[in-house]
């Protein structure tokens, strides 16, 4: 039998490094895939918990207002763009559309429950960097459910209830106590954090030191 890691990945749905290290990390797992399996599990984390529910703008506004002016924010984005690139995702940050992320991420909880966790993940990240759609809406939220298998009225209502949320703010406390302050942050086997998106080569070396660790310990 092939070894087994679990691996839990902080990180948020408005965050470009995260998309980049999902499919730097997705390579990684590809080409272990005869000699480790990988489960994933999405964890919680907010780059602006303090963005104001309902309300969305700009992403190139924020970034101005971050970094010190409309030059540098256009500078950075272009940077992430092109890098984003090389891993075949194509960014249109030009409409994307800054919003607050606590209901992206309950939905991400519920949909670890059904197993559809990774299909949406992927689903909101691509709203978010490609489609210019507003991840801070419930019904833009619900559709996106929808388009991974979930039912859109059920998660709608899910949407409007308080479920979920309790869970979710005590995985951002976890985040905190393990001192996790920028994402993504990958730990393997909950022993052992990388952060940063990492290249393929630099994951695949990763993993196997998981597994050679695991068997030396045994």
């Amino acid at each position: 039998m092939r070894p087994h890691v679990d691996v839990e990945i902080w990180s948020d749905v408005v965050c470009p490094w995260c998309y980049i290290g999902k499919r730097r990390f997705e390579t990684a797992v590809a080409e272990l895939a005869d000699e480790i399996d990988v489960d994933i599990v999405f964890r919680p984390f907010q780059l602006d918990p303090t963005a104001s529910p309902g309300k969305s703008a700009p992403v190139i506004d924020t970034y101005a207002k971050k970094f010190g002016g409309y030059e540098r924010a256009r500078e950075i984005i272009d940077h992430v763009t092109q890098i984003a690139a090389e891993s075949g995702l194509h960014f249109r940050m030009d409409r994307a559309l800054r919003a607050n992320t606590l209901l992206a991420h309950r939905l991400l909880w519920l949909a670890e429950t059904t197993g559809h966790q990774g299909a949406l993940k992927e689903r909101l990240l691509q709203a978010y960097f490609i489609d210019g759609l507003d991840i801070g809406d419930p019904d833009v939220l619900a559709t996106c459910c929808a388009d991974v298998g979930l039912d859109h009225d059920r998660t709608r209502a899910f949407l409007d209830s308080n479920d979920g949320l309790a869970e979710v703010r005590h995985e951002l406390q976890n985040a905190a106590e393990l001192d996790i302050t920028a994402v993504p942050t990958y730990v393997f086997d909950s022993k052992w954090m990388v952060p940063g998106a990492q290249e393929p080569a630099t994951f695949v070396e990763v993993l196997r030191s998981v597994v050679a660790r695991r068997t030396a310990n045994v």
